[in-house]
């Protein structure tokens, strides 16, 4: 019984989300057995929306998501049984500035991401890596506090530094897209990607292959891969755009889609 009902839930996913849908099943039973509320690592947009789906019509478990700010894009979610009320510090979240010698080096997002990770630190346990031109921010998760305070000391050759900082003094940035209309042959990744760049099949088609584009924070190597609305696409030198809606077919069958690039 069991498998028909997971068969039931795998076919509304991809082929590759089901061991994130199995995750939040897991977590779910978890609650429900427990009866306490359950704390999970940082989520990125799209495994937010796969347990909200998940979650979200039962009467008796609840779900709530929390990244430091309305807009934070990675959060972590607490879901609970009906008595339970999440409170901000259930989350357990840090938020720390990166001190730095600005006035001789520039430090970017990818630099920050890849001297964490190369610490051994999983990506799901820190959430948005904010980069503005007065300050860099870190939003993480307060069991790691100590750890980065002792290890990340350095990113690449420049040494920098931990600073715990509240929460009234976290950088806030909305997104902003730009939507158009647009037609393709096909949801195929490398045709919606070529139509959105405005480049050539052959050059998405290398991109891809070159593990240089992202769908919904995954890297994704087969241009035959079937794209959905809602999907985030990032492509190495193109930033990143949303498949905001698929519209139907033309009189000349090809796909109408509205597509946002980020500002």
């Amino acid at each position: 019984m069991k498998g028909k009902i997971m068969n039931s839930l795998y076919q509304h996913f991809r082929p590759e989300e089901r061991e994130f849908v199995d995750q939040v099943m897991e977590w779910r039973q978890f609650v429900e057995d427990s009866y306490s509320p359950k704390l999970t690592d940082f989520l990125d947009p799209r495994q937010q929306k796969i347990t909200e789906s998940l979650l979200g019509k039962n009467q008796e478990i609840f779900v709530r998501f929390n990244g430091g700010s309305a807009y934070s894009e990675r959060k972590r979610a607490i879901i609970y049984p009906s008595y339970y009320e999440p409170q901000e510090a259930d989350f357990s979240l840090g938020l720390a500035e990166i001190v730095y010698p600005k006035k001789f080096v520039r430090l970017d997002h990818r630099q920050i991401l890849g001297s964490i990770m190369s610490l051994g630190v999983r990506r799901d346990k820190f959430g948005d890596i904010l980069v503005t031109p007065e300050n860099i921010q870190l939003v993480f998760a307060k069991e790691i506090a100590d750890y980065l305070q002792m290890q990340f000391t350095h990113v690449g050759k420049t040494k920098i530094e931990i600073k715990n900082i509240e929460w009234a003094d976290l950088s806030t940035s909305t997104e902003e897209w730009k939507e158009s209309q647009t037609t393709v042959s096909s949801l195929r990744l490398d045709a919606v990607l070529s139509s959105v760049t405005n480049s050539s099949r052959q050059k998405v088609q290398a991109l891809i292959k070159a593990g240089q584009v992202k769908v919904n924070w995954r890297v994704v190597e087969q241009g035959a891969f079937q794209c959905e609305a809602g999907d985030i696409i990032s492509a190495r030198g193109f930033g990143r755009s949303k498949i905001m809606s698929i519209e139907g077919m033309t009189k000349k069958e090809k796909w109408r889609i509205v597509v946002g690039v980020l500002k």
